[in-house]
């Protein structure tokens, strides 16, 4: 079956279908990472959006649950050169093609994805159209310019989970593939869910904390009810001036309680502390990222995902810039000069590669033993 992809700037796609069937509109982005496509597809912070690999060939290892960053996937849409036949991998339960049918997400593969990439680069993220069903070209096109964009739209209500429960599960690997932990846990945490990542959870976990995930609205005073030792503010999805009731909580932490924040809940403390973000050209998708930490010099390889970011220029003195990205010198980590609050925009659970940026949870820790 054929399936096609039109853009608002009126370029069309034609290309192979897989997954589901349907048709979806949604804003399209371009993921650079060469493995990881399930933690893609599983990430929350990707709901309202299609997202484009630009690595050639996807879904040679399959598909296995320890590795999802949720429950299901997020994303509208799925963009690929080609589809692997093979699925080849000794942890793989099924195929990605399955995976996507089961829950709805529509494929294609077969375009130039390198075409594509180039296009979104210089003309920016815009909105999209990619369907099963209409193969005319300016109706599709005509459907993609009236889809609305992300700005202003509050997508962390569709992500967020909605009553809260408690996370044990520690870090995966070869020798304790149950997920199961016997670290100590010295802290106790409350996660704000934006959309958060499993990965984000273990990690915490692994560096010693008990975790409590809440949903994205609960009051502030209900969370210091709780006598946490420190919050943690979760990634999320689309534009954070969309949940101003977050903002208003992280507002009225500030200064209680030691904070965390990653990706979305790095741009919600940093407006809680009367900063500003804007929307990036083509936004930060992949696991290459060269982030500089501003102390030392030293630079780290990050994982990230966002289409927003932090505007350095509406920073306050009372905050310290401790990293930019090297590629567009944006800010990826904050440091409050008195309260113990510090955020990054890049992913450190995310590991692409190197682990470079996991010393921020063993930091978080650190800011917790010692107190408000």
């Amino acid at each position: 079956m054929k399936a096609y992809l039109a853009l608002s700037d009126g370029k069309v796609f034609e290309g192979d279908h897989f997954g589901a069937e349907g048709e979806v509109d949604a804003e399209i982005v371009f993921n650079t990472s060469m493995s990881g496509y399930q933690e893609v597809i599983t990430d929350p912070s990707y709901c309202g959006q299609m997202v484009m690999m630009t690595f050639p060939l996807i879904g040679n290892y399959g598909i296995n649950p320890q590795d999802f960053e949720s429950d299901r996937p997020h994303l509208s849409g799925f963009i690929i050169k080609e589809l692997s036949g093979i699925a080849s991998n000794w942890r793989s339960r099924g195929k990605l093609e399955d995976f996507l049918k089961e829950f709805g997400i529509i494929g294609i593969q077969g375009i130039d994805t390198r075409a594509l990439t180039r296009r979104i680069r210089e003309k920016g993220a815009q909105q999209a159209v990619l369907s099963t069903i209409t193969q005319d070209p300016d109706e599709l096109i005509r459907k993609a310019q009236n889809s609305p964009g992300l700005e202003g739209k509050d997508l962390v209500k569709k992500v967020t989970c909605q009553s809260p429960y408690d996370w044990e599960e520690g870090e995966w690997d070869i020798f304790n593939p149950s997920l199961k932990t016997t670290v100590d846990k010295k802290f106790f945490v409350v996660a704000y869910d934006f959309g958060i990542k499993r990965n984000i959870l273990r990690k915490l976990v692994a560096a010693g904390c008990r975790v409590r995930i809440v949903p994205a609205s609960t009051p502030a005073e209900e969370v210091l009810a709780l006598n946490p030792d420190g919050v943690f503010l979760s990634n999320g999805p689309g534009d954070p001036e969309g949940v101003p009731y977050a903002i208003k909580n992280v507002k009225f932490l500030l200064g209680k309680i030691p904070i965390f924040g990653i990706c979305l809940g790095h741009q919600i403390l940093n407006l809680a502390l009367n900063g500003q973000t804007f929307k990036l050209r083509f936004g930060h998708h992949g696991g290459n990222q060269p982030v500089m930490d501003i102390r030392s010099g030293k630079v780290e390889i990050t994982s990230q995902n966002h289409g927003f970011a932090v505007a350095q220029e509406s920073i306050g003195s009372s905050i310290d810039v401790t990293s930019v990205n090297l590629n567009d010198q944006t800010v990826e980590g904050i440091h409050h000069k008195k309260w113990p609050i510090f955020s990054v925009q890049y992913h450190p659970e995310a590991s692409p590669g190197p682990h470079d940026s996991s010393h921020l949870f063993q930091q978080f820790t650190n800011l917790m033993k010692a107190g408000v």
